[in-house]
């Protein structure tokens, strides 16, 4: 890995002026850092990660985090399994994400209102880890959600600075140079047959070559790439924009192959967008090669399932959501337009995840907060109603008693309220 020892460095950097640890990984996932116990994760995330499940449930979020960050070309604040945050920054490197900078954990709401304790039981965790964890909670650092983006902001700037460092690097060149002779044979062989016999397009190496994109033969792909990709510059002679669009036309055929093998869709298509607008910006047939080898190589890397991830990504984030503003007039539109999503998948989502659906929830959660209202005896109960979202005080009322199994006022009566 190329600047490793600036890397080190500046992640070192990071950690002492945020007070928030920094790592980083490679665009498998796998932590990296030579140092890495010099700025550790949280002695939270060390204990899960001592199931090795765990473990790789931590490492497919990382992942995931890094994805995003490529696809925005931004840093990108993800929520973990276990929901806490982090932000990630990729370093990128010959057109596709080298490695990435991770930062983390912290929690952007209070303690009390994390989802902590529910997370971790729907993984699974017994009540003695639980009843542990949180003693380690009280020392994950809190910051709102203005300062994490200002984090994430100064993650980003460090990882495009190490970005424009590997810009130059010697094995760069040496691997643009490997490539061109490679290219060059495949050149000279149609070249010998061109005469002998009529030089069709090798349609069959293109599906040789999208089978071996579905499977994530990443060494076997290259080499069938190399010989198409000879064709397309054998055929298309001195006109670059034609090569331009052949080429065009491969990569879209690439992102569907990576998606047919298990790439998330929203990765695929963000990248498919970013490289399509690199190609046109190309001035040679050579950049063009060379970046379309990493383009392969990229889509190949995505191709293992990481839709999990990304649905607890996002169920944290519309859950966070609510609990900010349970208190408004939201519904289902609102949270699936604050994650992006529309109604219909996230309505579908949210209900796979969290095992009832979505107004079920939102009732639970606006119940559960108005217990503590309801234990001033000031507050009638139509301004409890009121500060927990229900606009009818009969509905709230009939709300509780189907969640309790007991109303409001009865509640009251049991925690000698009267």
């Amino acid at each position: 890995m190329s600047c490793f020892p600036e890397t080190e460095r500046l992640c070192r950097a990071y950690t002492r002026t945020s007070g928030v640890a920094t790592f980083v990984i490679d665009n498998k996932g796998r932590v990296v850092s030579p140092a890495i116990r010099s700025y550790s994760p949280h002695s939270f995330c060390r204990i899960i990660r001592k199931e090795p499940e765990r473990e790789k449930q931590c490492a497919h979020a990382h992942l995931y985090g890094s994805y995003q960050a490529e696809r925005f070309g931004d840093a990108y604040v993800f929520f973990c399994p276990f929901g806490l945050v982090h932000w990630v920054a990729p370093v990128i490197e010959n057109y596709q994400l080298a490695y990435a900078l991770v930062a983390g954990p912290v929690l952007m709401s209070t303690p009390e209102n994390a989802l902590v304790e529910e997370i971790l039981r729907r993984n699974g965790l017994t009540t003695g880890e639980i009843k542990r964890l949180y003693g380690e909670l009280a020392r994950v650092p809190y910051f709102p959600p203005p300062v994490v983006t200002d984090m994430a902001a100064v993650l980003f700037a460090t990882a495009s600075h190490l970005s424009a460092l590997n810009g130059n690097r010697l094995e760069q060149r040496k691997e643009f140079h490997e490539q061109q002779a490679l290219i060059a044979e495949q050149l000279q062989a149609i070249k010998r047959r061109d005469g002998r016999e009529k030089r069709s397009y090798p349609l069959e190496k293109e599906r040789e070559l999208l089978s071996k994109i579905r499977l994530g033969d990443k060494a076997g792909a290259q080499e069938i790439l190399n010989e198409i990709f000879g064709y397309i510059f054998f055929t298309a002679g001195n006109n670059i924009e034609l090569v331009k669009t052949r080429v065009m036309e491969l990569v879209v055929l690439l992102s569907r192959a990576a998606l047919e093998g298990g790439a998330d869709n929203e990765v695929i298509f963000g990248l498919n967008y970013r490289y399509l607008r690199e190609i046109g910006d190309l001035k040679t047939c050579d950049e063009i090669a060379y970046l379309l080898s990493k383009v392969m190589a990229r889509f190949t890397d995505c191709v293992f399932n990481l839709a999990g991830v990304k649905n607890i990504d996002l169920i944290y984030r519309a859950v966070t959501y609510m609990r900010e503003h349970y208190m408004e007039e939201i519904n289902l539109e609102k949270v699936a337009k604050a994650v992006n999503l529309s109604p219909s998948y996230f309505s579908k989502v949210f209900k796979e995840e969290m095992k009832c659906n979505f107004s079920t929830y939102l009732n639970m959660l606006r119940v559960e907060e108005s217990k503590k209202f309801l234990l001033d005896k000031k507050l009638s109960l139509v301004e409890v109603a009121g500060r927990v979202g229900f606009q009818d005080q009969s509905y709230f009322t009939k709300v509780f008693k189907k969640l309790m199994n007991t109303s409001p006022g009865e509640f009251r009566k049991s925690r000698g309220i009267r």
